[in-house]
């Protein structure tokens, strides 16, 4: 049985490598971040040359396979006009090989930075009397000097003055981007031979730095391991993601966004255009849109791009996990993401209807990819009630069965397919069937960590509950308003001078949407207290209030008698019940 494999291992010189840099036959595929390494590290990496020690090998990706297409760029510093198509690109190695390029290639200062991170500029010079001395640490043989060539000391006193080359030669410093450039290197050596009366002294270092020096840096070898013409897209990127570890990770946009590039297809530009449609302010759906990501938008662009695939029988599976994602073609993109961008402003229509009406109450982020693609499918066919009804049972069922935690992409994906066929007349969806709520989850529901509380934070608004101040119904213009938010009904003050237990009062069944103002006036008073004050003082009738509490499913003769106990448990059953109706089964 033979042996697949899809990359090769061998060693290049550092003169080769850099040349095949500056005549850009190698360049950087464009999701590679920036030009980022310290003086400091550049210093080191010169030393490690100078001393031959391995600086470890840096990954390249052939060029040429029309299915891993990355737009590219030189490496910082190159002169981009005579820029050519690549014959490879740098995957791990862009540091060390910016950093060797710039010292070693350039006649311009290294733009790097300081131990501060403060933006400078440097020259590279060996010292020759040090580099030649083996009692030196290594460490003092190379010096960073600033961009005018002088190191100056306390005081503005001048500590090295390297200016001009009349100065680097009386010095001994000589600069490492002479190394590979032979008429540079003689012309510097002759300029260093110039002094008659030390002649035979530098003639004798020469001669060693010719040996012993010079060599370690011309004919130094880098490991090349060369990922080959074959190898997929998904394999580049998890090789260029495994050996980045020390960087900031990449998203699969900025992939996605180098492999459109290289089709002249601006990626970023164009979801910055759609990404302000979904976040414009003043609309109705902003607030619910406001954490959606460009993954997010992708993920959406590739289940419907699946969907579709496995609709014309391609046998495909439907899919939004990052391998489909970096599988989109351009076309893909362009056909799809017009229509998902209308798909989330429905869903966030749709999820307004159910009284979720900001970011920070959705309960589930990812539960949105699921429900725009399922509205862009559905097309016209979303806007009937029977439609809608089945959609709501199924969100529902995924918000309080708290099946959207996690690693999602699997349960995304069916839903999408499941959700569809059934308001088609197909089966229920796996979601819904799968999901359950225990009746003692009450009891642990406390903070917005729980999908199931922001739910239920919803859930009281969608079912009618009235504010207790203004008594008007909870909507989006009220929701903002008036700041309504979840608040203790027996106020937590109250509770713990009266040794309530806090897992009872602390719970969602002692919690209500409420707005700033109602809050304030309820305070730390009784229940008894503040009702009377609302009678008193607000001019709201005995009568109107109880119609009021009841919209909350509160208990009115228990919350007027400040009966804890009776109000905590029919309340309890209450919401139960809310749930058992709107999840469409019998809560155990």
């Amino acid at each position: 049985m033979s042996t697949i494999t899809t990359f090769d291992s061998t060693v290049e010189s550092l003169l080769d490598l850099l040349e095949s840099i500056q005549e850009c036959r190698t360049q950087l595929p464009d999701f590679q971040r920036g030009w980022v390494w310290d003086d400091e590290r550049i210093r080191n990496l010169l030393i490690s040359v100078s001393l031959s020690y391995p600086i470890g090998a840096v990954m390249m990706l052939q060029t040429g396979n029309p299915n891993v297409r990355f737009a590219s760029r030189p490496i910082e510093g190159v002169d981009n006009v005579n820029q050519v198509e690549p014959e490879r690109l740098i995957l791990d190695g862009q540091q060390r090989l910016t950093a060797l390029f710039q010292s070693l290639k350039l006649k311009a200062p290294v733009a790097t930075r300081d131990k501060r991170d403060k933006a400078i500029k440097r020259f590279y010079y060996i010292d020759i009397d040090k580099m030649l001395d083996p009692s030196v640490d290594r460490e003092e043989t190379i010096v960073s000097v600033p961009e005018d060539r002088i190191i100056r000391g306390p005081g503005g006193r001048v500590v090295l003055d390297c200016s001009d080359l009349d100065k680097e030669c009386e010095a001994g410093m000589l600069p490492v981007n002479l190394l590979f450039d032979p008429a540079g290197l003689l012309a510097w050596q002759t300029r260093y031979f110039s002094d008659p009366a030390r002649l035979a002294e530098r003639s004798l270092k020469w001669q060693k730095l010719m040996m012993d020096v010079f060599p370690r840096f011309q004919q130094y070898q880098v490991p090349v391991i060369m990922l080959r013409k074959p190898t997929p897209k998904e394999a580049v990127c998890q090789v260029f993601e495994n050996v980045n570890t020390g960087g900031v990770s990449l998203t699969v946009f900025e992939l996605l966004t180098a492999t459109f590039a290289a089709e002249d297809f601006k990626l970023r530009d164009d979801w910055e255009e759609k990404e302000a449609k979904l976040k414009r302010s003043g609309e109705i759906y902003n607030k619910v849109l406001a954490d959606i990501s460009s993954t997010d938008f992708l993920q959406a662009v590739a289940l419907l791009a699946t969907y579709n695939r496995r609709k014309a029988g391609d046998g495909v599976a439907v899919s939004c996990k990052r391998r489909d994602i970096l599988q989109l073609t351009l076309a893909d993109y362009q056909r799809w993401a017009d229509r998902v961008t209308e798909g989330f402003i429905q869903a966030a229509q749709f999820l307004h209807e159910q009284h979720v009406f900001s970011a920070r109450d959705l309960p589930y982020g990812t539960q949105l990819i699921p429900l725009a693609a399922i509205f862009v499918e559905l097309g016209k066919e979303a806007h009937n009630v029977r439609v809608r009804d089945r959609i709501a049972r199924w969100y529902w069922c995924g918000v309080l069965g708290e099946l959207y935690g996690g690693a999602t992409e699997t349960r995304i994906a069916r839903d999408v397919v499941e959700v569809v066929e059934w308001i088609r007349g197909g089966a229920e969806p796996t979601t819904v069937r799968d999901a359950h709520f225990a009746a003692d989850r009450l009891f642990t529901l406390r903070t917005r960590n729980s999908a199931a509380y922001k739910g239920l934070h919803a859930l009281l608004m969608r079912e009618g509950a009235r504010d207790f101040l203004s008594g008007v119904p909870i909507d989006i213009q009220t929701y903002y308003g008036e700041s309504i938010d979840i608040h203790h009904i027996f106020p937590r003050d109250y509770c713990e001078k009266r040794g309530i237990e806090k897992a009872k009062y602390d719970c969602i069944i002692n919690k209500t949407p409420l707005s700033y103002k109602t809050n304030r006036m309820i305070g730390r008073d009784a229940p008894s207290v503040y009702l009377k004050k609302l009678e008193e003082r607000k001019g709201v009738s005995a009568t109107v209030l109880d119609d009021i509490l009841q919209t909350h499913v509160i208990d009115v003769t228990s919350i007027r008698a400040d009966d804890f106990d009776q109000f905590f448990e029919k309340r309890r059953l209450a919401l139960l019940a809310m749930i058992e109706r709107v999840m469409g089964k019998k809560v155990e």
